[in-house]
């Protein structure tokens, strides 16, 4: 059986002794069918919740900075950013080596060197050897890049929910198991069945 929506989802029928469903019937699936695609969505939630840093959830990112411009946002999928890994990636064009980003609290940052988001002038734009975290989802460098530096860094993404048939989750497939049991949870407690549901439950837990 295919690792993926569909598959994880017949897992839970079988065991169910349910009818299994086909790549064509599965996405206007309703009833048991439905709760049984939503048991596995929130089994994987329940994976993720368990630590904010598995490290098949972890992305290498690459922003292009703007000249002139020290504040980005991060990404949408965001669910932590390291910020011990910012670095400026050698670039042969823009003449610059691979160079580390040291990190500089908020409070520092508009101590010193906050006046660089009002300052116009291109005089003062450079490479930039340092990065902040700011409180609203942002974060930033100084100085203010004088050229489209590409800065590298990494982070741990919220992962998106399985929607179509085909969708395969970014748990890797030898945890298949371990989605199904929390799935099993979720499918014993909609049937009413509260002392298969707690087995699960336990089963998933270790």
């Amino acid at each position: 059986m295919a690792y993926n929506f569909l598959g994880l989802v017949n897992d839970v029928n079988r065991r169910l002794n349910e009818v299994e469903l086909t790549s064509a019937n599965f996405g206007g699936a309703i009833g048991f069918y439905s709760q049984a695609k939503e048991a596995v969505n929130s089994s994987i939630r329940l994976v993720n919740q368990q630590e904010f840093e598995w490290p098949f959830n972890h992305i290498t990112q690459e922003q292009t900075l703007t000249a002139g411009t020290n504040r980005y946002s991060f990404p949408s999928d965001a669910k932590t950013v390291d910020f011990d890994s910012f670095r400026i990636k050698q670039d042969d064009t823009l003449n610059n080596d691979t160079q580390k980003l040291s990190i500089v609290s908020y409070e520092e940052y508009l101590d010193k060197y906050v006046d660089y988001e009002y300052e116009t002038s291109t005089g003062v734009r450079e490479l930039p050897r340092r990065v902040f975290r700011a409180p609203n989802q942002e974060w930033g460098v100084v100085p203010s890049p004088d050229k489209a530096y590409a800065v590298v860094f990494e982070y741990y993404k919220i992962p998106d929910e399985l929607t179509n048939y085909d969708d395969v989750p970014t748990v890797p497939s030898q945890f298949r198991h371990i989605i199904v049991d929390g799935a099993m949870y979720y499918a014993y407690m909609f049937r009413g069945d509260l002392n298969s549901a707690q087995l699960s439950l336990q089963k998933f837990n270790e």
